[in-house]
């Protein structure tokens, strides 16, 4: 079973150097200079700003899997997007080997509880067309494209797009 809990200090690199492990897959199907961009966004200090809560996924015993939840008006993006007024999920990584246990689902559904809890009525999140088992994931789980709040990191004509999930 996955057992999800927040992040303790000494684990953030380990994390960290887990997300690139995960997102190195796509490496190969996108330019260089967007794969870099991307490997400096997920392995940054982003993730230590005011109020991010770092969640990880247990697999009996093990780490296989981290989430940053970012809250409302945050800059999750460094300045590429608007604050947005609900909380933002990013940086959502599983290892390989953990990959279709429900590690991903179980990530992102602490995520909506933890909003509702917060009172937000919406969470959010981007992802580009090139990682398609997470846009179907995400669509299954019923986030709808909000384009107005979709950017282009990289200027290569890869869009990441901006998905929001209702959660009343």
């Amino acid at each position: 079973m996955v057992k999800i809990r927040k992040a303790l200090f000494y684990e953030v690199e380990m994390i960290r150097e887990q997300r690139v492990k995960a997102y190195e897959e796509h490496a190969q199907s996108i330019p260089e200079g967007h794969w870099d961009a991307l490997k400096k966004a997920i392995s940054s200090d982003a993730d230590e700003q005011r109020d991010v809560e770092l969640l990880v996924a247990e697999l009996d015993g093990e780490v296989v899997g981290s989430v940053a939840l970012f809250p409302a008006k945050s800059d999750a993006y460094k300045g590429l997007v608007d604050m947005l007024d609900y909380p933002e999920i990013r940086m959502l990584a599983v290892t390989p080997q953990a990959r279709h246990k429900g590690v991903a689902e179980a990530l992102i559904q602490e995520c909506i509880r933890r909003t509702k809890v917060n009172g937000s009525q919406y969470i959010g999140l981007h992802t580009a067309d090139f990682m398609k088992t997470a846009m179907r994931l995400y669509e299954r789980m019923g986030f709808v494209r909000l384009p107005q709040f979709d950017f282009q990191p990289a200027d290569d004509g890869i869009i990441v797009k901006a998905y929001r999930l209702s959660i009343e």
